[in-house]
């Protein structure tokens, strides 16, 4: 059995807060040391923000939790120094096949187009990640950034005013006062900080449990995602396999609603359950058994005043899909470029309000399509148990039934259609480079696209001039120049200029598209840029 989670890896000390005369002030204050916490903390500390990042806890969690990583949470971990760890270690897949009753229906192939750094989707248990991001944290703070983790720090109390938030925190020592100028919460779904500040989550319960397992084993399941509806060794019901890394498995088994929630993970009744679905000469050891129930909610706002919160502490979604974890890390990327200017000074507070429209609007469409999954995955009528079968009948034969099946739609990176950071759009160009996308990765002669983006307000211009640099009101703009040459494949003409001949893009920090025109106007580029740093 992996003991990383039996380790503590940011043991409690004591720190010079809890004897100070007088509360401390820091600059930003992460409650939580999950993946979406640390990453955030880490996120500000490369761009020189002083961070502290309070856990409860002091050892990475237990179980696997999030496993399924998708590429352009890759690509943000990347750009905090943990992708390629993770890539290492991790399991890649991008196959995937469903089954119905006894027979598979069909299969699908998520390869995506030749040209990206980063796979479609690995497999890594969440305890891996969270280990990545606290060695991390230790480089970081080896090369002097200001960058602290406490563990074995509650947060027990929190008040906000106007210019900073004030929180009480628990230690093994006794209790001290703590002071940010922002605190963001990422202390998940649970978030005792939500609960303290009074707030709640608006959306649907689904009346289903579903059993989760980390199974170790040795078997010759490909390294595919099997999902199973009404298979025979669970009648009337789903099921998920998955394939992790050190010979572990993830088991997915739907009980239904009306259960005894610790009866069902004793392992006298999770074994033979495991031991229809795998067989009887198949050996195999429990790691971690926990049972979830389907949530689609989220908080009516994510910031309030100077507390601002991320992940699952602001949104919940079925795990079907892959959009916990990877929502939450697409949450801190938009959120601390923003932060780290309005701390700068070169951009209004205001700005903070356009993670509250982006990213509720990523978290309406992830519970949009986890819903969709979760309604077919477990229909509540039996007229639609008729249409959802007579669907996975067809899929086995005719191709025109396959999008129907949905045994949760796999996370894709949201664009932020509606901005009002955007800019209206200068380039009859591919949609998907449109204002508001996520820029796509392209192969160039000397690496890749995305890793050459700078970490602030980027000029990509395609085969057209433009200034190598720009300052508007104290925001830095670098220019990136690049020629359809640099790229054999193609995929960046493609991508990024379709028919047109010459592109001009202005690119966020958190490489989302705010302009693009075909050549460049330096008076609609500068204020493209005021409007992307709310100036307007």
């Amino acid at each position: 059995m992996n003991k990383i989670f039996e380790v503590p890896l940011y043991a409690y000390q004591s720190n010079p807060d809890q004897s100070a005369p007088a509360p401390v002030r820091h600059k930003v204050i992460v409650v939580g040391a999950g993946p979406v916490g640390l990453a955030a903390a880490i996120d500000l500390a490369q761009q020189g923000v002083e961070v502290v990042v309070l856990d409860d806890n002091d050892k990475v969690s237990f179980g696997s939790r999030a496993i399924c990583f998708a590429k352009r949470p890759l690509e943000i971990l990347d750009r905090l120094g943990c992708g390629q760890p993770m890539v290492d270690k991790g399991v890649l897949w991008n196959k995937g096949k469903v089954f119905f009753d006894d027979r598979k229906v069909y299969e699908f192939d998520l390869q995506p187009e030749a040209g990206d750094q980063r796979p479609a989707f690995i497999n890594l248990q969440q305890y891996y990640l969270e280990e990545y991001l606290v060695d991390r944290i230790r480089d970081l703070q080896a090369e002097g950034a200001p960058i602290e983790i406490r563990g074995r720090n509650k947060v027990e109390a929190v008040g906000t005013h106007p210019d900073h938030v004030r929180l009480e925190v628990e230690t093994p020592e006794g209790s001290y006062i703590v002071e940010a100028d922002w605190v963001i919460a990422c202390d998940g779904a649970n978030s005792p900080m939500r609960t303290m500040m009074g707030k709640d989550f608006v959306g649907r319960v689904f009346e289903d449990n579903f059993l989760i397992a980390d199974v170790r084993m040795e078997a010759d399941f490909p390294t595919e995602r099997w999902f199973w509806f009404d298979p025979p060794f669970n009648k009337g019901q789903s099921a998920l396999l998955h394939k992790q890394p050190d010979g572990v498995w993830r088991i997915d088994l739907q009980l239904g609603w009306d259960i005894d929630k610790e009866r069902e993970k004793r392992p006298e009744n999770v074994i033979p359950r495991l031991k229809a679905m795998l067989g009887d000469d198949v050996k195999f050891e429990l790691e971690w058994v926990s049972i979830y129930t389907f949530q689609c909610r989220r908080m009516e706002q994510f910031r309030h005043g100077r507390v601002i919160f991320a992940g699952d502490s602001a949104h919940q979604v079925s795990p079907f899909g892959a959009r916990g974890a990877n929502s939450g890390l697409q949450d801190t990327d938009n959120l601390c470029w923003k932060l780290k200017m309005v701390l700068d000074g070169t951009a209004p507070e205001s700005l903070l309000d356009s993670y509250d429209v982006e990213r509720i609007h990523g978290a309406d469409e992830n519970i949009l399509n986890s819903t969709r999954s979760t309604d077919f995955i477990t229909p509540k009528s039996e007229m639609s148990c008729i249409m959802r079968d007579a669907v996975l009948d067809l899929s086995e034969h005719y191709d025109f039934a396959r999008p129907m099946v949905n045994s949760g739609r796999l996370s894709t990176p949201c664009t932020y259609d509606g901005s009002p950071l955007n800019s209206a759009d200068g380039l009859n160009g591919p949609a998907t480079t449109r204002p508001g996308s996520a820029c796509p990765d392209a192969p160039l002669g000397d690496g890749y696209l995305l890793p050459k983006l700078a970490d602030r307000f980027t000029l990509l211009t395609i085969d057209t001039d433009a200034p190598d640099q720009m300052d508007v009101d104290g925001v830095q703009v670098t220019r990136l120049a690049l020629s359809v040459k640099d790229d054999p494949s193609l995929a960046l003409k493609r991508r990024y200029l379709g028919d047109a001949t010459s592109a001009v893009y202005l690119i966020r920090p958190d490489q989302h598209v705010a302009a693009r025109r075909d050549t460049f106007e330096e008076n609609a580029f500068r204020q493209a840029v005021r409007r992307a740093t709310g100036k307007e």
